[in-house]
């Protein structure tokens, strides 16, 4: 592993960007070509994370100009990169090609890690039926694959699969592959990812109408959160709904007031979720 993917912080790409900069001048493009190239790739997902496709598009473009003909881990790294980049800005066309050639080159040169990335990124982009077998594909890759980057996937990719079944309306089988996923990050100790899943295995449970057991789960989120002093709107918008379902009127509102405040300014839902959050206004205001 390069020693710089340990600097990411994704929800502040613009503080890692300015680490990897420090890093670059480090690198000598003539004497690690590969590793400054990779490098340069990951400054290029500060930008798509950032919605600066263009900026990102850009770095990818030199580091195409600068790949070596021989296959190495560069290569699949800029196709993982650019692919990503695509599929941010809406591309799905592109992004799979993409996310194929990325795929093919981790795998020829046995980079687990990075194969399974592409795996699932496709899986991302895939139609329901098809995204359940490309994450079934790279779980089966990770539980057998001997590095442990790679077994690393396994959590994500329990969460991802169990969402391809949510999505299809199988909440039972959701339900089971949510409860995985939660027992592999209790057995990890990682406490931010254990406390989506519960969300996740919380949120399940009121699809199934389940909605004791939900509420039991989501206050206790709900009492973790404050009291690390973090709230949490997606807890605060399950709060709302479970109460809505209860009909107690006061504390719907409160929790979707809550829920608006900490999500109302969210870039990505506004983007893709417009009417989830124009739901969370509208039940905040009554």
């Amino acid at each position: 592993m390069a020693h710089f993917d340990t600097l990411w912080n994704y929800s502040k790409p613009a503080e890692t960007e300015s680490k990897f900069r420090e890093m670059l001048e480090a690198f000598s493009s003539g004497n690690n070509l590969s590793e400054y190239l990779q490098l340069k790739t990951q400054i290029a997902r500060t930008f798509s994370l950032r919605r600066m496709f263009d900026d990102a598009h850009k770095m990818l473009d030199e580091v195409e100009n600068q790949l070596p003909e021989e296959n190495d881990l560069a290569h699949a790294r800029y196709h993982l990169e650019r692919g990503r980049t695509f599929n941010s800005s809406g591309n799905k066309e592109q992004a799979f090609y993409q996310f194929t050639k990325a795929k093919h080159c981790a795998s020829s040169l046995s980079e687990d890690f990075f194969t399974i990335d592409a795996i699932h990124m496709l899986a991302i982009i895939a139609l329901p039926q098809q995204a359940v077998l490309l994450n079934e594909e790279a779980i089966l890759y990770a539980e057998n694959s001997k590095q442990e980057r790679a077994k690393n996937w396994l959590g994500s990719l329990y969460n991802n699969l169990a969402w391809n079944y949510f999505d299809k309306g199988e909440f039972e089988k959701a339900l089971s592959i949510f409860l995985r996923a939660l027992k592999w990050r209790e057995e990890k100790k990682t406490a931010p990812e254990i406390f989506l899943a519960k969300w996740c295995v919380a949120r399940t449970l009121r699809a199934l109408n389940k909605l004791e057991e939900a509420m039991t789960i989501q206050l206790a989120l709900f009492e973790e959160a404050l009291s690390t002093g973090e709230e949490d709107g997606y807890v605060y918008e399950e709060l709302g709904e479970l109460f809505l379902l209860k009909q107690d009127k006061g504390k719907t509102v409160f929790h979707f007031e809550k829920a608006w405040q900490l999500l109302g300014k969210d870039a990505y839902l506004q983007q893709n979720e417009s009417a989830r959050l124009e739901r969370i206004k509208r039940l905040a205001e009554k």
